[in-house]
């Protein structure tokens, strides 16, 4: 596999000539274009732009010729994941026309393609931390090989615990009728396939690429799982919609999740100047076999003991331990004062 080349990316690119107004609609400099743009005062506020935009790039110490892309791209990121997800099910996410017999070579030449995308993306977040660190920089084309290399790697592993995961939801929902249909319609399932892909890069230490990959789903399906989430085999979001878990948590084997369920943080530390510290294990800790119903919020780094059952719209700051079954009446002690208290951002 080729990972040193890089396929072209299928995506139309805009030539930023059409939008100089001193072409006309023919080409030339002096037609009705040229008068539109004019009197849209097109000019002006392209210098505006160009003002805020270097007073950015100097107030972040920014150089002022990178001599190409500085960051990695959104789109490609959407044809990676895209192909990804094909490779990984290629008979029901892969093309319409696909038979078994082509299924390897259909999987070599996507993963070809794709790698060798990823290894440019690779590149530029490295290159993207390393700017400032001419050591650190000259080690990234090495490490970025690495890095695609590790993650092709673990590709059979993730659609080990992506087939756990259809099972779980086949399993769980009695409205399921087949594997094929969890698979193909289920936004939790749709969520996961992103997750897994993400986590793997957030672990080998591209955290960028991860959240991009992380937030094309989050856009698609309004499931928000952090990338540096850990999440066990077998898991299970039904519906979906608004369930949003934090970067620290853990999640054990067999764990249903209902819509709108949070597991977030409770507080956060600030340093001297008021600004919030990063990092640090602030997310639930969810062990195996716990059902969370809809509406629940858990917050802070509690734990949610073994084979737990959490009903809806419970508010949960404290750790239960396992067979705990907690409802609404189970926490009137977590009191509404300390529930406005710890509100905040996951």
């Amino acid at each position: 596999m080729k990972l040193n080349q890089v396929s072209p990316v299928a995506i139309d690119n805009v030539d930023p000539r059409d939008f100089d107004p001193r072409r006309s609609e023919t080409g030339g400099p002096n037609g009705a274009s040229a008068r539109q743009s004019a009197s849209l005062d097109l000019g002006n506020i392209v210098s505006q732009l160009r003002d805020v935009r270097e007073r950015w790039r100097h107030s972040q110490k920014r150089p002022r010729d990178l001599g190409g892309r500085e960051l990695p791209s959104r789109e490609a990121l959407a044809g990676i994941a895209l192909a990804l997800r094909g490779a990984l099910f290629p008979m029901r996410l892969g093309p319409p026309d696909l038979r078994q017999e082509s299924e390897d070579y259909y999987v070599g030449h996507t993963l070809d393609a794709v790698l060798s995308a990823l290894l440019t993306q690779v590149r530029l977040e490295l290159r993207y931390h390393a700017r400032h660190d001419s050591e650190a920089l000259a080690g990234t084309d090495a490490r970025s090989l690495e890095v695609v290399r590790d993650f092709g790697a673990a590709l059979p592993g993730i659609r080990e615990l992506l087939d756990s995961d259809v099972l779980a939801a086949f399993h769980g929902d009695p409205a399921a009728r087949s594997v094929d249909e969890v698979l193909l319609c289920y936004p939790g399932i749709h969520a996961m396939i992103h997750h897994r892909i993400a986590h793997v890069l957030y672990s080998l230490g591209v955290p960028l690429l991860a959240r991009l990959v992380a937030e094309l789903a989050h856009g698609e399906t309004g499931i928000d799982i952090h990338p540096g989430a850990t999440i066990g085999p077998g898991f299970f979001i039904d519906h979906g919609t608004g369930v949003v878990i934090g970067e620290t948590a853990l999640i054990g084997r067999n764990v249903r999740l209902y819509q709108a369920v949070t597991l977030g943080a409770k507080r956060f530390a600030t340093d001297d100047d008021g600004h919030l510290q990063k990092g640090g294990a602030r997310h639930p800790i969810v062990e195996d076999e716990v059902v969370i119903y809809a509406g629940a919020t858990i917050l802070g780094r509690v734990t949610i003991g073994h084979g737990s059952t959490i009903g809806g719209n419970v508010w949960l700051t404290r750790s239960v331990p396992p067979g705990s079954r907690i409802s609404q009446a189970s926490t009137r002690d977590d009191t509404v004062a300390e529930g406005m208290t710890i509100a905040g951002p996951l």
